[in-house]
């Protein structure tokens, strides 16, 4: 027995090695966490409760399963069924995504044993609330649309017949829940206006999110079969995926202009030309992560190559890693007050949950119809063997390499010194020297008048929020839309309503403000 194991051990590839010591590691922080608690094994606190493991396990992981959802709906709704080849990995990749998402949870939460509470504890009107719901039912749909691999492989051909009929409304219902949770995610953060750094704050982020999720997935499908072949000799679909490239340039385009011209409609374009540890991620993330694949998947000769395809994909999955990262971490860093750098635990346990999925995923393979059968290496051939040129040429390589140093070197010369000096330094230059950044507030509002009115009320938002201490849901919370000047979240902006005691007589009741009816003038004709 000794000795089989140790003849494993000397069998174990340069790979398999780091593999097995990344589980190792995330073991130990796991159990860690577990008994300690999350001070323990993380660097996070009061002022920044949320880090890498929500920004990396449980927002990339979430998107980068949209594969699944945009290639099964392809396929099976919109009958596109040249597409069918990759729709099983598609599907396999969704399903182990959204499980390790729900294990990348029970880490981040405090009282983990609690994660079935929103399943019974009902409160429809928070955003989370339906996040964990649609998660639930999603990766229910995924299980049961991955159910036929297994009955196809166990020849079970009655549950195989049952699950093929009902698998088209399943698909649909599947791509309804998608939508929903991957936009929501995007919600999560527009309930902080006042703490999200511009260059990624906007009313429009659940579009954002989703637009993003799209492109990540399509990228992630490229990327895995492309991975697959190397790993199990699968074989690459050129015309398929180059289809794949030329819809990934219409949203990745969609994208950049409708973030383009969200950030000049907020007067926002400006902070991506001051040299700042946000400016530099953010060209990082829209520069690699965006506008430079889209070139390169609307180029033909790079469509028909594999590794152009492959180096296409890259970029664009790590533009999506790093969106995801900069509105859950970068973001957030300066409102916070404090400087979040995740422990090397945080990232074991992230490593570790990765490195899972590839192993869950050769294990499907292995076992399961995923590929075609004569697509498959032959028995006792190692499939690395298959395919010995590198993925990239050195020269790519060296420019991406560079492009890394440059983004590095650029963060490091823009990061503020109290963030490079102790913990002692830091907070000294912190309570003498930081200010908090500037809100940025729209324009005075004009409200529409009615022929009868005495004159129009400009609403000034300086004046209000200097009057709420900066609390911009005194008024969005519930009196009026964020996204949609002067309306009301419900009913009609009358004279009736707010002589009522409705909207705007809300905080001008004569105590916290004067009242509505003290003087007309007070806000008519100002």
């Amino acid at each position: 027995m000794l000795t089989q194991v140790k003849d494993r051990l000397a069998r174990l590839t340069l790979w398999q090695g780091v593999l097995l010591g990344v589980l190792a590691a995330g073991l130990y922080a796991t159990v860690l966490r577990f008994a300690k608690g999350l001070g323990a094994v993380t660097h996070l606190s009061d002022q920044f409760p949320w880090g890498l493991w929500i920004g990396f396990d449980i927002l990339v992981g979430v998107g980068l399963a949209a594969g699944g959802f945009v290639i099964a709906a392809t396929v099976h709704v919109f009958r596109m069924e040249r597409y069918e080849a990759i729709a099983r990995p598609a599907v396999l990749t969704a399903f182990l995504g959204y499980v390790l998402v729900i294990v990348a949870l029970l880490f981040d939460l405090g009282l983990p044993y609690r994660i079935w509470h929103p399943l019974v504890m009902w409160n429809p009107h928070s955003v989370m609330f339906e996040v964990a719901w649609c998660v639930t039912l999603y990766t229910t749909v995924l299980f049961l649309e991955f159910t036929p691999l297994v009955f196809e492989r166990f020849g079970l051909k009655k549950p195989l017949r049952f699950m093929r009929a009902v698998y088209v409304p399943l698909v649909i219902v599947g791509v309804l829940l998608s939508t929903l949770h991957q936009s929501s995610l995007g919600s999560l953060y527009v309930i902080v206006p006042d703490k999200l750094h511009g260059l990624w704050y906007s009313p429009l982020l659940p579009v954002f999110f989703f637009l993003t999720a799209v492109a990540g997935g399509l990228a992630m499908t490229i990327f895995e079969s492309f991975m697959s072949f190397r790993a199990f000799g699968k074989r690459l679909e050129p015309e398929l995926l180059s289809g794949l490239g030329r819809v990934a340039v219409v949203v990745l385009g969609v994208y950049a202009l409708i973030k383009g011209q969200d950030l000049a409609a907020r007067g926002n374009l400006g902070l991506i030309f001051q040299v700042t540890p946000e400016s530099v991620l953010f060209w990082g993330e829209v520069g690699l992560g965006v506008l430079l694949p889209m070139v390169l998947f609307a180029l033909p000769k790079v469509r028909a190559s594999e590794r152009g395809l492959f180096f296409a994909a890259l970029l664009t999955v790590m533009g999506f890693i790093l969106n995801r990262l900069n509105v859950a971490v970068t973001g957030m860093a300066a409102s916070s007050g404090v400087t979040y750098i995740p422990s090397w635990m945080e990232f074991a346990v992230t490593a570790s949950i990765v490195g899972a999925g590839f192993v869950l995923f050769a294990l499907a393979v292995k076992y399961l119809p995923i590929f075609p059968k004569e697509e498959l290496p032959p028995e006792g051939v190692d499939p690395v063997l298959l395919r010995r040129r590198p993925a990239l040429s050195r020269g790519v390589l060296a420019a991406l390499w560079g492009l890394m140093l440059v983004g590095i070197v650029g963060v490091a010369l823009s990061t503020p010194e109290s963030v490079l000096a102790g913990p002692a330094e830091a907070a000294e230059a912190t309570a003498v020297a930081r200010e908090p950044e500037t809100l940025r507030l729209p324009p005075p509002y004009t409200f529409p008048a009615s022929g009868e009115s005495p004159g129009p009320v400009v609403f000034d938002h300086e004046v209000h929020a200097m009057a709420a201490d900066n609390q911009c849901k005194a008024c969005h919370a519930s009196l009026f839309r964020l996204t949609e000047p002067g309306t009301p979240v419900s009913g009609k902006l009358t004279y009736e309503a707010v002589h009522e005691g409705a909207l705007c007589a809300s905080c001008h009741d004569g105590k916290t403000a004067f009242a509505v009816d003290e003087d007309c003038s007070n806000c008519h004709g100002q």
